[in-house]
């Protein structure tokens, strides 16, 4: 048995984080069919009796296909408006996807500020359980039309990582639009190859090139990996996956699909 399955089969708490790369279609649109996917696989692991928390991203995008317009406007107000739009057909698609389950969802939009207020901690952490033991999805995102660089998080590579830590799962899943951690940048490089279990992430630096502004690069591994040692400093492993791949949590606790684990000593 691979480990990534192992871990999937085992795990009763699990945090899938989704990238805008993978909600979107290559157009740079919403892809809904992607979100039903993910609803039916999210489906399954309740079925199973596993607890699932979403950390979605995407909030942009769909403000851009909502009113097409803005998109190229680089002032922070109107990213933040577009984000605003966006946040309310983002969770529409999710409430729709997730009703053919008979499943409810819930919307947490959150700051920086609100995980080092350790009141905010706590009720964040209830209102967690509280949707959970209700057999509702959490579905978090960072609050982006009111984020400013002292409140922002950044990335929700990060936020997964630390909404993982409050609310101590079991496992974090990142989908992105990669397979996994490669030794250097798969889509530039024919020779890349795949690092499927990671012990020691300072070890693993030594020895793969994330340099360069690429997805793979500074834009999106490191990201990554600053979650995963985030996640492992409290137990947490992490698993990186396809998300552009339909079924990919299903495929990878079937053993079917490659992926890379970021393992906890």
């Amino acid at each position: 048995m691979s480990r990534i399955k192992e871990e999937i089969s085992k795990a009763k708490k699990i945090v899938i984080k989704l990238g805008s790369n993978v909600l979107s279609t290559d157009e740079g649109m919403p892809d809904t069919n992607k979100i039903n996917n993910i609803a039916d696989q999210v489906n399954q692991l309740m079925k199973e009796g596993k607890q699932v928390i979403l950390v979605s991203s995407g909030a942009g995008i769909c403000g851009v296909g909502a009113i097409n317009k803005w998109s190229r406007r680089k002032d922070i107000n109107y990213k933040q408006a577009l984000c605003a739009i966006g946040q309310v057909e983002l969770m529409m698609s999710y409430k729709e996807c997730f009703g053919k389950h008979d499943i409810h969802v819930g919307q947490l939009l959150l700051t920086r500020d609100d995980f080092e207020n350790d009141e905010r901690r706590l009720h964040i952490r209830n209102t967690l359980f509280t949707l959970i033991d209700e057999g509702v999805v959490p579905i978090v995102n960072e609050n982006d039309s009111v984020s400013v660089d002292e409140i922002k998080i950044g990335d929700n590579d990060n936020l997964s990582a630390l909404t993982a830590n409050l609310w101590n799962s079991d496992l974090l899943i990142i989908l992105s639009d990669i397979d996994g951690i490669f030794t250097k940048d798969p889509k530039r490089h024919k020779d890349a190859t795949l690092v499927e279990e990671i012990e020691n992430i300072d070890k693993l630096l030594e020895n793969i090139d994330i340099s360069g502004k690429s997805e793979f690069g500074t834009g999106g591994i490191e990201t990554k990996l600053q979650a995963a040692r985030s996640a492992g400093n409290y137990g947490i492993q992490t698993v990186l996956l396809n998300g552009k791949e339909d079924d990919v949590i299903e495929k990878a606790r079937r053993g079917e699909l490659l992926g890379s684990i970021f393992l906890c000593n």
